[in-house]
């Protein structure tokens, strides 16, 4: 399964609390990102560089850390990705990363939410986290980035048929409900 959305639209949070409910792993890029950031690793030296910025972190760099991840045996009852795939190549790479285990996704949830809101929400997140990557011109430039690149990607999951669209907005519990339905649907 994989979750979609995004900066700000409850990725994450909501990541965590269905993988309990389901059992299976979740996997967020943003959390490999950041501890190889935090370890100095040379993966997390070069991916900070753009992190910085408000870039994506190039995908030579992103698909090493999600292969590497998806290789770990803890993958056995399924796995929830959070914040990968976000551009037609990464797609594309983890096609093949999951035909080589004969699997392939089985649901793509793509929560939504108004680019305001999510602005709001990530200064918000700044203040109490301390964030270097979640300042306002940042989060733009975070938010142009995903409608331009991953919007075609979300385009490539609804013509396979498996995309579903969540609202995001809305309490945590009342936004979990909606994700829990729509995986019972």
């Amino acid at each position: 399964m994989l979750f979609i959305g995004p900066p700000g639209s409850g990725k994450g949070t909501q990541a965590e609390r269905i993988s309990e409910r389901l059992d299976v792993v979740a996997i967020s890029t943003g959390d490999i990102f950041r501890a190889n950031v935090k370890g100095e690793t040379a993966l997390g030296v070069e991916a900070k560089k753009y992190m910085d910025a408000g870039d994506f972190v190039p995908d030579s760099v992103t698909n090493k850390m999600v292969r590497d991840r998806l290789s770990e045996d803890d993958l056995g009852t399924g796995f929830l990705l959070d914040g990968y795939p976000r551009t037609i190549a990464q797609v594309d790479h983890l096609d093949e990363i999951l035909a080589t285990g004969e699997e392939k996704l089985d649901l793509v949830l793509q929560l939504t939410a108004d680019d305001e809101e999510l602005v709001h929400r990530l200064l918000g997140r700044a203040k109490e986290t301390g964030r270097s990557d979640d300042n306002e011109a940042v989060i733009r430039h975070r938010l142009d980035l995903y409608h331009e690149q991953t919007e075609a990607v979300v385009a490539k999951y609804a013509e396979r048929g498996i995309l579903t669209q969540v609202d995001g907005i809305g309490a945590v519990d009342e936004v979990a409900g909606r994700l829990i339905a729509a995986i019972e649907a």
